[in-house]
């Protein structure tokens, strides 16, 4: 990955020698830190250029109009102009600030979750109009989900097809045989699901229940419009949760540092 993040960077470098002055585009404001005396740098995940730097110049002043529209998590409407070295925003308006998951800590952990996973398997100016789609997508509904687990279920699921890490589900990946209805193995290291009598044999195959298997196939083959009426059964949720974001930090090969917050925000 960080190979790929390279040369994702030197072909983005060299997009940006050739690219015209000006950008107009949607966004999510993935997040920002302090730029200077009154400046803010921000990571933007875009729909026309994917993930790009932007600096926003002054937006640290009392009177900036530009301070409210560049909060981490906005959707937003930006237009562009093409610095030395980062993109310069000279316009911003919000389109949607998802002002209910503000409210919530837990949701709040769980869009700093979305947006953290998607920052670290991208690099700039890898457009990818599917991903931008699942990111607005998936904050929407986590601001009005009565049960937030089924959206941010939904978009691991749907990350991993994205990214090409596209977990076998449906049969065992060591014999092939399809699965059938009684708890099964998992393996991160081969990909997939493996049947009680191959599981065993792989070492790092762990268990994953019937019912957990159940939900992550449901999620793989529909759309979110086939799923979003359905409530996730906590126990299966607490089983779900820490096997993706293991499958995610296995491929990633680092830890992601939002769990940790959404842990300390449930334990208070």
């Amino acid at each position: 990955m960080a190979v790929d993040a390279s040369i994702g960077q030197l072909n983005y470098n060299h997009r940006m020698a050739g690219t015209e002055r000006t950008l107009q585009t949607e966004a999510v404001v993935l997040r920002h830190r302090d730029w200077g005396e009154a400046d803010r740098l921000l990571w933007l995940y875009t729909r026309k250029e994917g993930k790009v730097h932007a600096l926003a110049k002054g937006v640290r002043k009392i009177r900036s109009r530009k301070a409210g529209h560049l909060e981490p998590f906005t959707r937003v409407t930006l237009l562009l102009a093409r610095g030395r070295d980062f993109w310069i925003v000279t316009q911003a308006e919000a389109i949607d600030a998802f002002s209910n998951l503000r409210k919530d800590l837990v949701r709040i952990g769980y869009a700093s979750y979305i947006v953290e996973l998607l920052d670290r398997f991208t690099y700039e100016g890898d457009e990818n109009q599917r991903l931008y789609k699942l990111l607005a997508d998936s904050l929407s509904r986590l601001n009005t989900a009565a049960d937030p687990a089924v959206p941010l279920r939904y978009y691991e699921v749907h990350l991993l097809d994205l990214l090409g890490y596209r977990p076998q589900l449906f049969r065992c990946i060591r014999c092939e045989n399809e699965t059938q209805p009684e708890d099964q193995y998992f393996s991160i290291s081969l990909g997939g699901v493996l049947c009680p009598r191959c599981g065993p044999y792989i070492p790092d195959a762990s268990p994953i229940s019937v019912d957990a298997l159940r939900y992550l196939r449901h999620f793989q083959r529909n759309p979110f419009s086939a799923i979003s009426g359905i409530t996730l059964p906590s126990r299966v949720n607490r089983q779900l949760e820490p096997f993706l974001q293991h499958y995610f930090t296995y491929h990633l090969e680092r830890s992601l540092n939002s769990p940790e917050f959404i842990q300390r925000v449930r334990r208070a």
